[in-house]
C-alpha cells in the first residue's frame, strides 16, 4: 500500500475534527493570557542621554597652556571606557545600597549572597546603556516607580563622572605638583638672584646705572678739566694737589670713593648679568604661579567629564508590558501547539489502525 500523504490543506479536517479541544485551548489561552496582563505591573523608563568630553581637557597641563575648553570625545575609547564604568559591579552596588533595592526588589536582606545576587541580577536587568548612531550614550533604566527610575538614572549618571574623573585624578595631582614645585625653585631662585644682586650694588656703589654713569662722567670732565686749567694758569700747588686726589678718588677704588670710575666699570657688568637675570626669573615666576593658580583652580573645580544633553525624567506613560501583545502572542502560539498536538494524535492513530501485512505461506 502507498503511504498517505500529508499537506497544510489537510490540516483544516483535522482541526475540524479537533475543534472542540482546539477550541477549549484557545478560550484557556485568552482567559489566561487577559489575566496576567492585567496582573503584570507597569514598567517605566527614565532615558539620560550623555556624550564623554575629551579627558585631556580636565588636564591641568593642557588647562595652563591652552585654558578650560570643554571638548567632546567621540572617540570609540572614551565611549567604550563610559560604558564598562556604568555597567560594572561596584557601581551597581553603590546604587543598590544607596536606594535600597534589596527591598524595593523584595529580594532579602542586604549582606546575605542570595539576596545581594538576586539584586544585582535585577538592577542589571533593568539597566541599559547603549551607544547610539550619534556617537551619544544612552543611560536607560526600567522600574516600576517613575520616580525611581528617573532618579537611579540621574544618579548613575553622577556616578560614572565621578569615577571617570577618579582615573585620571591621581595624573592631574602629579601635574601640579611638578607646577608647584617649578614655582617654588622659581621663586627661590629669584630671591637668591634678588640678594646676590642687592650685594653687587653695595659692593660696587651702583644704585641707578643710567643715573650714576652721567654724574661720574659729569665729574670727572669737570674735574680733569679744572686740573688741566689750574696747571696751565700755574696754580696753587696745594689746589693741584686737591684737584689730582679728587680725579684719582673718581677714577680709581682704592681712594676712597664709594663711586668711582674702577668699580663702575666692573660693576656694570655684573649688574647687567643680574637684572637680566632677574627680569627673566621674574617674568618665569608670574607666569608659574598662574600656571599652578589655574591648575589648582581646574583641580578643586572638578570639570565634569560628562556633556549632559538631556537629564532623565519621570515617564509619562508606562514602557511595558505591552498587554494587548502579550494576549495576540499567547494566543497565536496555543493555537500553533494545538495544530502540532492533534497533528501528531491524526499520525498515531492512522499508524495503529493500519491493518499489519501477514506472512505469506
Amino acid at each position: 500500500m502507498s503511504e498517505p500523504s500529508y499537506s497544510l490543506l489537510g490540516l483544516w479536517p483535522i482541526i475540524n475534527r479537533w475543534k472542540k479541544l482546539v477550541g477549549t485551548a484557545l478560550v484557556l489561552a485568552l482567559v489566561l493570557s487577559i489575566a496576567v496582563a492585567l496582573l503584570m505591573p507597569n514598567v517605566y523608563k527614565s532615558t539620560a542621554v550623555f556624550f564623554p568630553t575629551n579627558p585631556q581637557t580636565t588636564d591641568p597641563d593642557r588647562i595652563a597652556t591652552e585654558g578650560s575648553k570643554l571638548e567632546l570625545g567621540g572617540r570609540t575609547e572614551d565611549l567604550d571606557r563610559i560604558i564598562t564604568i556604568g555597567e560594572s559591579q561596584p557601581i551597581a552596588e553603590l546604587i543598590i545600597k544607596r536606594f535600597n533595592l534589596h527591598e524595593h526588589y523584595e529580594t532579602g536582606t542586604a549582606g546575605d549572597d542570595a539576596a545581594d545576587d538576586a539584586a544585582l541580577r535585577k538592577f542589571s536587568a533593568n539597566l541599559d546603556i547603549v551607544h547610539n548612531e550619534r556617537d551619544a550614550i544612552e543611560l536607560t533604566f526600567f522600574d516600576e516607580d517613575k520616580q525611581l527610575a528617573a532618579r537611579i538614572a540621574n544618579t548613575l549618571v553622577q556616578v560614572i563622572d565621578s569615577v571617570n574623573q577618579q582615573l585620571t585624578l591621581e595624573n592631574r595631582r602629579n601635574v601640579l605638583g611638578l607646577y608647584q614645585q617649578r614655582f617654588q625653585f622659581l621663586n627661590k631662585e629669584f630671591e637668591t638672584s634678588r640678594q646676590k644682586l642687592i650685594q653687587a650694588r653695595r659692593r660696587y656703589g651702583i644704585y641707578g646705572l643710567e643715573q650714576q654713569s652721567r654724574y661720574l662722567a659729569r665729574e670727572i670732565i669737570e674735574v680733569e678739566t679744572d686740573l688741566r686749567k689750574a696747571e696751565g694758569e700755574g696754580d696753587d700747588s696745594r689746589k693741584i694737589a686737591g684737584l689730582r686726589r679728587a680725579l684719582r678718588g673718581l677714577t680709581q677704588s682704592d681712594q676712597g670713593n664709594v663711586l668711582n670710575l674702577e668699580d663702575y666699570t666692573r660693576g656694570v657688568d655684573s649688574l647687567n648679568l643680574f637684572a637680566a637675570r632677574m627680569t627673566d626669573l621674574q617674568t618665569r615666576l608670574v607666569k608659574a604661579r598662574g600656571d599652578y593658580e589655574t591648575a589648582d583652580v581646574a583641580l578643586k573645580g572638578k570639570l565634569s567629564s560628562l556633556y549632559l544633553v538631556q537629564k532623565a525624567y519621570p515617564a509619562t506613560k508606562k514602557s511595558k508590558p505591552i498587554r494587548w501583545l502579550i494576549v495576540v502572542g499567547s494566543v497565536f502560539l496555543t493555537l500553533a501547539l494545538s495544530i502540532v498536538v492533534i497533528t501528531l494524535l491524526e499520525l498515531w492513530r492512522r499508524t495503529t489502525r493500519r491493518p499489519t501485512s501477514r506472512p505469506a505461506l
